[in-house]
């Protein structure tokens, strides 16, 4: 029943989330805590130096982290994020972000996010910590 939830809260989320929807993000698997989602980089993506704008990878493991904190039900908002980038990316690699929950406090959480591409080479590292409002989503 639980898997049912976050699955129902995480597409509720999509549903109205633009930017998500824009950056082209599949979700691929949602439990508590955890969420896997994907996305194939465009050329509109390319910052001025000619690789995809970090941005972009961030944005990704930014959507991870709050399907994995918000998905139990319990509106949770950033308090705190970092991302160190690995690898650059190009136009038509596919991206991974992986968000596994290190923490799930009464008020906070802490979420480590793996971003790799399409031959499994990390690209970046998201760290992220969320505040739980108490407040339902669904």
């Amino acid at each position: 029943m639980a898997q049912e939830e976050s699955l129902k809260v995480v597409s509720r989320m999509m549903q109205d989330d633009a930017f998500s929807q824009w950056l082209g993000i599949e979700i691929l698997e949602v439990a508590e805590g955890y969420s896997k989602i994907r996305m194939k980089l465009r050329g509109q993506m390319l910052n001025g130096l000619g690789v995809i704008h970090g941005g972009i990878a961030f944005a990704l493991a930014d959507s991870a982290f709050a399907f994995a904190c918000n998905n139990r039900n319990n509106l949770s908002v950033a308090l705190d994020t970092s991302i160190t980038f690995t690898k650059a990316t190009m136009p038509g690699d596919v991206l991974v972000a992986e968000a596994k929950e290190l923490h799930n406090g009464r008020s906070t959480g802490l979420y480590l996010i793996t971003v790799t591409n399409q031959h499994n080479q990390q690209v970046a590292l998201f760290k992220g910590t969320c505040f739980r409002t108490g407040k339902t989503l669904v």
